[in-house]
């Protein structure tokens, strides 16, 4: 049975953005038995894909700011020793910097990954055994699938888009309420806050704004305070936000991980942009899915509601 190694850490949305990639090869090559590295924070994620039969948590963010502490090293010496302990028929980074690629180096078995004119990193590439080009132009999901189709030698033309996660709702759909996402990692992509008040309540229904951080938490909680039937609930982790996705009428939400999360699992989705380009990390391939704006243009309240 062919052994293949991913390589794909962070962040939340690249994550999500591999997962079709996992799914054409368990779908194209017989057998294949896929492992995959990646971040810890994010290793919920990767194990939400059948095809996956192992995740290997590293904690590269956790390790950059902790050098001096001996845990670190002794971590990193167990990833190492893991890693070398299996024989990989192909190793695939789709991530395509320098950190993934001194990853798939300590991994044994052919590296493939983009070329230095394809990369994110270009450095990268000096460290692959084999060299494939991939458009940039092109979304990451196609980018990831691309690199992991010319790896193992199949074709994806006219293959169906299978993001692969699966989840179950906590409590049987009733779609008797409505996610809002308000967090992103960056400023300018940011929703007004006034704007998310006023889609609330056209919504009319019940309304549920989950957080991952201190900063985030207190954003959902002014925006809830303004709504009278919001709720913010205690931090969730990635299979209790999964349910809560599976389980809504809707989920909207900001360019952040967990909006392609929410996408990805099959929740009617509505992504709002005002800071990125959407044709190259939006909501991809997914019928219940619609992105509303664009870098530089915050879409208004009628627009997002038009699109759910």
């Amino acid at each position: 049975m062919p052994s293949i190694l991913f390589v794909k850490t962070s962040s939340l949305g690249d994550v999500v953005h591999n997962c079709p990639a996992v799914s054409d090869v368990a779908r194209s090559v017989p057998a294949a038995e896929i492992d995959w590295v990646v971040e810890e924070g994010f290793a919920g994620i990767a194990a939400l894909h059948p095809a996956v039969r192992r995740v290997i948590p590293v904690a590269v963010r956790r390790w950059r700011s902790a050098l001096w502490q001996p845990r670190a090293w002794r971590e990193m010496r167990a990833l190492r020793d893991r890693l070398a302990s299996s024989r990989y028929d192909c190793i695939v980074d789709t991530q395509s910097l320098l950190k993934s690629a001194l990853i798939a180096c300590l991994s044994r078995g052919p590296r493939h990954g983009m070329d230095g004119a394809s990369a994110r990193e270009p450095l990268a590439a000096r460290f692959y055994d084999v060299l494939h080009a991939v458009p940039q132009g092109r979304h990451a999901v196609e980018r990831n699938r691309a690199l992991a189709a010319q790896a193992l030698g199949y074709s994806i033309t006219g293959a169906a888009l299978d993001y692969g996660l699966r989840a179950r709702p906590a409590t049987a759909p009733d779609g008797s309420y409505t996610v809002l996402l308000t967090m992103t990692s960056r400023a300018d992509k940011l929703w007004p806050e006034q704007r998310w008040i006023e889609l609330g309540r056209r919504l009319g229904a019940r309304l549920e704004l989950p957080w991952g951080n201190e900063v985030e938490r207190e954003r959902a909680v002014g925006i809830a305070a303004q709504l009278p039937a919001a709720h913010v609930p205690e931090r969730l982790g990635f299979e209790a936000l999964a349910s809560l996705f599976c389980g809504a009428r809707a989920v909207i939400g900001l360019d952040t991980g967990l909006t392609h999360f929410a996408a990805a699992l099959g929740a009617p989705t509505v992504g709002i942009y005002c800071g990125s380009d959407p044709a190259l990390t939006g909501l991809y391939g997914l019928q219940q899915a619609r992105n509303v704006g664009a870098m530089g243009r915050a879409p208004g309240v009628d627009e997002v509601l038009n699109a759910l």
